[in-house]
């Protein structure tokens, strides 16, 4: 038998069980909503991670324009459910792409060059020949440049591979910056991992990344890359990665 005392004792025992389990609770969403913005907030600054291609060396006088990439691998599904808009259309690029493309880097010039060396005027009075290299480039098998085309064509970023060789390449992106933060990036690059072990038969990835990006630096880690080393990118201490694909 149970006494009053002994049932109003056990009644606040659980009310104060309740109470301790609901702030945890809460204490948690907390933790997961910040651990989200700082996600969100670290992609907003990725603006470019990768090689320079032919048409890079050329805008900076030959040298390589930027370099930019774990603690857990996400697969491609995962990835893309962080995405805060519609994923646009990941295309291999070819001769149609040429105009949307020159206006994806006239919009973008000044937000790329605030962290990379700006591609010149050059770059943008003879875009025509370095387009025209760029596809003879592909078709050689050296490289492969994708592009991100949303609704109507417009190109909001772009992930490229280069100097295929051997099983490996070389990984670099740029994001349009009216779609940066918003987790597009990581999910890019996501897809472009797949298509490198899956279409181009590619074993391994490298990037290079400068250690003040380290927005850049989180994309890539959350796609699988490893630091292997450290050197120097554009005069800035920079880390080199690998992500192994098989």
């Amino acid at each position: 038998m149970q006494y009053p005392e002994q049932a109003k004792s056990g009644r606040r025992v659980v009310a104060l069980l309740a109470g301790v389990a609901y702030r945890a609770h809460i204490a948690q969403h907390l933790i997961e909503q910040r651990e989200k913005h700082m996600e969100e907030r670290d992609e907003r600054g990725a603006t470019e991670v990768g090689a320079g291609s032919f048409l890079d060396r050329q805008a900076v006088g030959g040298k390589l324009a930027h370099m930019e990439s774990k603690e857990g691998k996400g697969t491609e599904s995962e990835l893309t459910l962080h995405l805060q808009l519609p994923m646009p259309d990941l295309q291999l690029l070819c001769l149609d792409h040429a105009p949307a493309l020159l206006a994806f880097e006239r919009e973008n010039r000044a937000y790329f060059a605030a962290v990379i060396p700006d591609r010149g005027d050059e770059f943008f009075a003879e875009f025509d020949t370095r387009f025209a290299q760029l596809l003879a480039s592909q078709a050689s098998g050296t490289d492969y440049f994708h592009l991100l085309v949303a609704e109507g064509g417009e190109v909001v970023g772009r992930v490229n591979l280069y100097e295929v060789a051997d099983g490996s390449a070389e990984l670099g992106y740029r994001i349009a910056q009216k779609v940066a933060g918003q987790g597009l990036a990581t999910a890019a690059v996501g897809k472009v991992r797949e298509l490198a072990a899956t279409k181009y038969g590619l074993s391994r990835l490298r990037a290079r990344v400068k250690l003040d990006n380290p927005a850049s630096r989180k994309v890539l880690e959350h796609n699988g890359f490893v630091a292997v080393g450290e050197l120097m990118l554009n005069g800035k201490p920079a880390r080199s990665y690998i992500c192994e694909l098989r």
